[in-house]
């Protein structure tokens, strides 16, 4: 695969995390799954501890951040639609491997478990949020179970697939009126 950019870089390392873990996450497997020289790696990040720096950020910034932009984006929503909405992006088809990783990268790293703690309290406390606006009598409580239920559907042997996970966020979303 080639690649231009340290995007492309960031975005076939979350692939090798997500498809082998965070000890797969190589100078040489980078290189050889991109096609690439190690002076094209170099080049984006001067060292593997700085790529890994800039992994988690793009984790972050792509699986939490954009969702959250992409929901409130969106316009007009109630909160309700908009929970539904960043619940319908969570579920998606890109598989449980990525956060089964990073959780697993947090257990072993300080940095990626400060970057896992952050991620988990922007997810809770935004559905906090949606949960409070919708008008439910207990939004803490309600968006921790919410987070659960993915977290969890995740880590099931085997994991849940997106359209089982959709259906149970559809016994859940309810519990909200």
């Amino acid at each position: 695969m080639r690649g231009d950019g340290a995007r492309a870089w960031l975005d076939e390392g979350l692939k090798l995390l997500a498809e082998q873990g965070a000890p797969a996450v190589t100078l040489e497997r980078l290189c050889e799954r991109m096609g690439m020289s190690k002076g094209a790696f170099y080049h984006h990040f001067g060292s593997m501890p700085k790529f890994r720096t800039r992994l988690l950020a793009h984790f972050e910034a792509e699986y939490t951040t954009a969702i959250i932009d992409a929901v409130e984006g969106a316009g007009g929503l109630t909160a309700r639609e908009r929970l539904e909405r960043v619940v319908a992006e969570a579920v998606k088809d890109t598989g449980p491997g990525l956060e089964i990783a990073m959780r697993a990268w947090a257990k072993q790293d300080p940095e990626a478990a400060a970057v896992q703690e952050r991620v988990d309290a922007t997810r809770i406390g935004y559905l906090r949020g949606l949960c409070e606006e919708a008008g439910h009598a207990t939004p803490s409580r309600m968006a921790t179970l919410l987070y659960l239920a993915l977290i969890g559907g995740a880590h099931l042997m085997p994991p849940l697939p997106p359209a089982e996970m959709r259906e149970m966020y559809g016994v859940l979303l309810p519990l909200l009126d």
